[in-house]
């Protein structure tokens, strides 16, 4: 279903199919701020991947197996937490190619440092919760907008995502263009060009995020798993 980049990055070829408890993986390439990551993949597997030293600190063994509550405890007597978990999306294998072919309307491009004033003004309309979860910037690896008379109404931007050829997204559409299918178009045509690229869109959001959730379904993106990691703070 989804492109080897995806799942390479994400399942050890030792994980087990499914589970109902996390199998331990420890990566000494994990950096700091992911020196605790939780996934629970929609297929049924379920891994703790931690540095050396947060398996040590966690006494937890390579291959083991780790229950939600024994996790919960061990997190606890440690003092650390967890952000809370987002959900993963990406774009089917099968969704790709018919992306890639489908028509952009000439609303919808790439920016680039000339639409400078554009994104201002932008960035100006849009609410500071939305440009605060969302993370778009225009001096991102790929940034697109839709503008409808001579105003950015939606725009989004990607970059290359930990090393990887996963290309984390946000897209953020003002209040009063939302409901018109601006920022599903935005998304889209966004990432037929990190396809053509050879990267993977790679779309997260909130649990809560509702909105967000319905918009990564209408731009063909799939659910692959949930996904949290330690608290840095």
């Amino acid at each position: 279903m989804f492109s080897s980049a995806v799942t390479t990055y994400w399942k050890p070829e030792s994980a087990p199919e499914i589970s109902d408890d996390f199998t331990v993986v420890i990566d000494p390439t994990l950096s700091d701020s992911r020196s605790v990551s939780v996934l629970s993949v929609a297929d049924g597997r379920r891994l703790l991947t931690v540095t050396p030293a947060r398996a040590a600190e966690l006494a937890l063994s390579p291959a083991a197996t780790v229950s939600d509550e024994e996790l919960a405890r061990r997190l606890a007597a440690a003092s650390l937490e967890l952000n809370g978990p987002d959900h993963l999306f990406y774009l089917p294998v099968a969704q790709q190619e018919a992306l890639r072919l489908a028509p952009v309307g000439a609303q919808t491009r790439p920016l680039t440092d000339e639409d400078a004033p554009l994104f201002e003004r932008f960035t100006q309309e849009a609410p500071e919760d939305d440009l605060d979860d969302a993370f778009v910037e225009l001096d991102h690896w790929l940034v697109f907008g839709t503008i409808l008379d001579g105003r950015l109404v939606s725009a989004a931007s990607m970059y290359p995502w930990d090393r990887s050829r996963l290309a984390d997204l946000g897209v953020i559409t003002l209040p009063e263009f939302r409901g018109r299918g601006l920022g599903r178009t935005t998304v889209r045509a966004m990432s037929a060009l990190a396809i053509d690229r050879g990267y993977e869109p790679q779309y997260r959001c909130q649990f809560d995020n509702v909105s967000s959730v319905a918009l990564a379904a209408s731009a063909g993106f799939a659910l692959f798993g949930d996904w949290d990691v330690v608290a840095t703070e």
